[in-house]
C-alpha cells in the first residue's frame, strides 16, 4: 500500500482491477445511480456524462453542454455501456449489480453479465438534469490531481472539527 495509504485516516479501497482513465475518467455509485464521464471517440474535447439509475434502469446521454447524445434513441449508447464496463472493473461486479438492484452476480463476473438485465428490461431515458452536477464533481477530482502529494490536511476537506480540540 502506499505512503497516502497508510497514513488515512478513512479507510482506502483499492478497486476491483486496474483501470485506465482515457476513456471513462470518472465513474461512480452515488445518489442512486451509476453515473460518470465518458471521453469522446471522435472529439478530443467533448466529453459525455452518462448515468443509469439504479432500479429502473432509466438512462441519461449528455455531453458536458447538456446536448443529447446521439446514440442514445430508445438504448443504451456505447458511452453508457462504457461506463457500466468501467465501474466493474472499479467497483466489482458484484458490488454493481446490488447497488443498481439486479440480482446477485458470480464473483469475477464481466460487464455484460451486469449490463444484460438493465439491456432487457427496455429501460426509458430519464431525466438528465443531474449532469451538471456529475461533470461538477468530476472537474473537483480533477482539480486535486493538481495538488502536490501530501498527508496533510486540506482545508477544504476539513468537514469535522479535529478530534484533540477542547471545547
Amino acid at each position: 500500500m502506499s505512503e497516502w495509504g497508510r497514513s488515512s485516516v478513512v479507510r482506502v479501497v483499492a478497486p476491483a482491477s486496474p483501470r485506465k482513465l482515457a476513456k471513462v475518467p470518472f465513474v461512480e455509485l452515488a445518489d442512486g445511480r451509476l453515473q460518470g464521464v465518458v471521453s469522446s471517440g471522435s472529439d478530443m474535447a467533448r466529453v459525455y456524462v452518462s448515468s443509469i439509475a439504479a432500479g429502473s434502469f432509466a438512462f441519461t446521454c449528455s455531453t458536458n453542454n447538456n446536448r443529447p447524445c446521439g446514440g442514445a434513441r430508445g438504448t443504451f449508447c456505447n458511452h453508457i455501456r462504457a461506463l457500466v464496463g468501467e465501474a466493474v472493473l472499479q467497483y466489482g461486479a458484484q458490488r454493481v449489480a446490488r447497488y443498481m438492484r439486479l440480482d446477485p452476480v458470480e464473483a469475477g463476473a464481466d460487464a455484460a453479465t451486469v449490463l444484460g438485465p438493465m439491456v432487457l428490461a427496455r429501460p426509458q431515458q430519464g431525466d438528465s438534469s443531474s449532469a451538471a452536477s456529475v461533470f461538477s464533481r468530476f472537474l473537483r477530482q480533477l482539480g486535486y490531481l493538481e495538488l502536490a502529494p501530501t498527508t496533510a490536511p486540506l482545508p477544504e476537506m476539513q468537514w469535522f472539527p479535529p478530534t484533540r480540540a477542547v471545547a
